[in-house]
């Protein structure tokens, strides 16, 4: 009876953990934490203005068009690339012997119900661990994404996502950060290594998706929740 409980326990755990993956978050098109920013937000109050100077909008006269507003454009040049290498190797080793030799009194032996306290015990343990991993990511292309906010310090806070719409499912890149407006070049165009608190996103939906990814009950047996 003990048995069959225990084999139900473990079939509920492996069940519920099937579902938390077969739910995750599909991530889709519009997410308002990615959209650009409504027209109305970008209505100026009525100030008195001259016909040069305006005072609810950066701007340069003698500089370059670039993005320095609320609901400004600004291209994103994804330059990334990361390579990391780790190696770990652990060995170590325990040996003990315990002896007692057969007791005597009076030369006859000593025991207790035939039990002889002859012992020799020779105890030995041995671990030898070792672990190795390489990962080189990449990530080239451009977003186009829109200022969010500007800071009092003048930074801008940008967001943006691109979604590309292919035959097996759809692929998008999202992108979040902080810029400072002196990084941006006369293109109107910015490296991400120069984003700070950036959050890049890139990751598709679709049959190739799913394809790529193990099953619930395979992610179950190689998660950390598998106890052997």
């Amino acid at each position: 009876m003990n048995i069959v409980k225990v084999i139900c326990s473990f079939g509920l755990i492996v069940i519920a953990s099937g579902c938390s993956t077969i739910n995750r978050e599909i991530p889709e098109p519009g997410d308002p934490a990615y959209a650009p920013m409504p027209a109305q937000s970008l209505r100026s109050p009525e100030e008195v203005n001259g016909s040069i100077f305006q005072v609810n909008r950066n701007f340069g006269l003698y500089g370059d068009q670039i993005a320095l507003n609320v609901g400004d454009i600004l291209t994103v040049t994804l330059a990334e690339k990361t390579t990391s290498s780790k190696k770990a190797e652990t060995t170590y080793g325990k040996d003990s012997e315990i002896s007692i030799d057969e007791g005597t009194l009076l030369g006859t032996a000593i025991s207790a119900k035939n039990l002889s306290m002859l012992t020799d015990l020779d105890l030995e343990r041995d671990f030898d661990g070792e672990a190795e991993s390489d990962q080189s990511n990449s990530l080239d292309g451009s977003i186009s994404v829109t200022v969010s906010e500007v800071l009092p310090n003048g930074v801008l806070r940008i967001r943006g996502e691109k979604w590309l719409t292919l035959s097996q499912g759809d692929e998008y890149i999202r992108l979040t950060g902080l810029v400072r407006p002196e990084d941006i070049s006369t293109a109107n165009t910015i490296p991400s290594t120069k984003v700070a608190d950036a959050r890049i996103a890139y990751g598709g939906t679709g049959d190739f998706d799913q394809a790529n990814r193990m099953g619930w009950g395979a992610r179950f047996f190689n998660s950390e929740w598998f106890p052997f």
